[in-house]
């Protein structure tokens, strides 16, 4: 919520351990009801440019770099030619801007349920935004369960970049979602999804990679540091068809745009599949 006679937001986390995070604002740049959730633009003291939906910060300016680079490159560079990609949400248009650095990227779908987050990033955000506007880049605005179904075999590469898993973005958290994502890869296609924090969300994670576990030859769970997120750490699921984040990876590659990254590199590829012992040991991966 947000106190607006005092310019703050405060963002009241979903745990019940009394914890709130709270953020100095300039001014409240939007704020729309959309037919699917509230959308909020923020012009923030400390971070510069915030997007909110239904209360929850999605990302601000100074640090969405270390989510969106991770949720991107990590897959990215395992797969050895991510042609075509799929990214479901990723309304705000950071998961397409790092998909796009790929030389090998041909095609970028995205689906993102919510138009108006989009025409609302667009206007607003345009560090992110602007991918949009590459060529190689089609918008579909529309359900991305019922949109991979029609797709059977499409993609090397899904990302989903969605919120937390209440309201439109609860079904990309089900068994038949991930069962839906592996039909509409190719035989050797792989994925990466936002997957919550170690910290606050063992109970979603351990589901979650247990999907990956049984439908997938290839689990895996990583993690990027976001500090405006809840805990400071986020993770993402790694399944794969058939090739390994570790073994398959080819630093090489990173090469041709380390110049064009802020967070992302080879180390921190290896080293983000590092684990602490509460969290590797609960999901045995």
């Amino acid at each position: 919520m947000s106190v607006e006679s005092q310019l703050w937001f405060e963002e009241i986390l979903e745990i019940s351990n009394g914890h709130t995070f709270k953020i100095k604002i300039n001014d409240v740049i939007e704020r729309f009801d959309s037919p699917f959730q509230r959308i909020e633009i923020y012009d923030t003291k400390p971070f510069g440019k915030m997007l909110v939906i239904d209360g929850v910060i999605m990302c601000t300016e100074w640090d969405e770099h270390s989510y969106h680079e991770m949720i991107a490159h990590v897959p990215m560079f395992t797969h050895p030619r991510p042609e075509n990609v799929l990214v479901i949400g990723g309304g705000d248009g950071g998961t397409i801007r790092e998909a796009l650095r790929h030389p090998e990227a041909r095609r970028v779908d995205i689906c993102e349920i919510d138009g108006d987050v989009v025409r609302l990033c667009k206007k607003h955000l345009p560090s992110m935004s602007s991918s949009f506007e590459d060529p190689r880049v089609t918008l579909y605005t529309e359900d991305g369960a019922r949109f991979m179904k029609d797709r059977p075999g499409t993609y090397d590469v899904i990302l989903v970049d969605s919120s937390d898993p209440i309201g439109p973005a609860a079904v990309l958290f089900s068994e038949e979602f991930y069962i839906d994502m592996k039909n509409a890869l190719k035989d050797d296609g792989l994925i990466a999804t936002q997957c919550e924090s170690f910290f606050y969300h063992g109970d979603i994670i351990e589901r979650i990679t247990g999907y990956a576990k049984k439908h997938f030859a290839v689990p895996g769970y990583y993690y990027t540091v976001v500090p405006t997120y809840p805990s400071g750490i986020i993770g993402y699921c790694f399944a794969s068809k058939k090739y390994h984040p570790l073994k398959d990876f080819s630093p090489e590659r990173v090469d041709a745009i380390r110049g064009r990254l802020k967070y992302y590199n080879a180390d921190l590829h290896r080293a983000a599949f590092a684990l602490p012992s509460f969290i590797r040991d609960r999901i045995k991966l």
